[in-house]
């Protein structure tokens, strides 16, 4: 894991340089500038301990979903919404608090931080809905986010698309209403329209589907519910 975040970052390098000759916002050109670093996983394990006063030593987070799973999220993923939240793209007040300049200086800083959040394992414990809803949600996963996402969840780290498989539940469901009410103002307008169209049941099956999906080591998701699973 620890030779396949590098490698990520290594990627990234390679053309990245040469978008730093486009106009870019500060937020964007900060980003640009930690996926171009190379990590060092560990100052990212010292700077990961502020971190873990809230996600926990493992970046597991909190089952009732208040906060995220990010151990094993990728890199490239977790840097973005540091940037987010830094630039006030992204709302959270502990969050815009802890991704300041105070606490992660550089945009060195941040590419170190998340990569070692990468390659952490979150554990097998994790908040899930009633279950009730779980095929349903499949479904509705297939039709509107299989597309981005991911067959399983498993997002894309070159594309920066967040892996959603096994996040927690109230978290999953929490992030779609803030989205769809305006709470998310990283969010793209196509994304939060496409959101709009879920009524509760499909945010609850959606959430919970989700929630129920192993990550495997690789970073790749495999479902525990067979009879909902389908096939890439």
């Amino acid at each position: 894991m620890r030779r396949q975040v590098l490698k990520v970052f290594g990627w990234m390098a390679a053309w990245l340089p040469c978008m730093t000759a486009l106009a870019m916002s500060p937020s964007q050109q900060e980003w640009t500038e930690a996926l171009h670093s190379k990590p060092n996983l560990d100052r990212g394990a010292e700077l990961f301990r502020i971190c873990a006063a809230c996600h926990g030593p493992a970046g597991g987070g909190t089952v009732d979903g208040g906060v995220p799973r990010i151990a094993g999220q990728h890199a490239s993923v977790l840097a973005k919404q540091l940037v987010y939240f830094r630039y006030h793209r992204r709302w959270d007040p502990r969050m815009e608090h802890f991704a300041d300049k105070h606490h992660l200086a550089d945009a060195q800083a941040i590419a170190d931080v998340a990569a070692y959040a990468s390659q952490l394992d979150p554990g097998s414990e994790r908040g899930v809905g009633s279950g009730a809803l779980t095929e349903h949600g499949a479904g509705v996963y297939a039709r509107l986010c299989r597309s981005c996402h991911g067959s399983s969840g498993e997002g894309d780290a070159k594309h920066a698309i967040p892996q959603i498989a096994g996040q927690h539940y109230e978290y999953l469901r929490r992030q779609i209403y803030d989205a769809v009410d305006g709470r998310r103002p990283n969010f793209s307008g196509a994304h939060v329209r496409l959101l709009a169209r879920l009524e509760h049941d499909d945010i609850t099956g959606l959430a919970d589907y989700l929630s129920r999906i192993v990550r495997n080591t690789d970073t790749h998701a495999v479902h525990e519910i067979d009879s909902v699973h389908e096939k890439p």
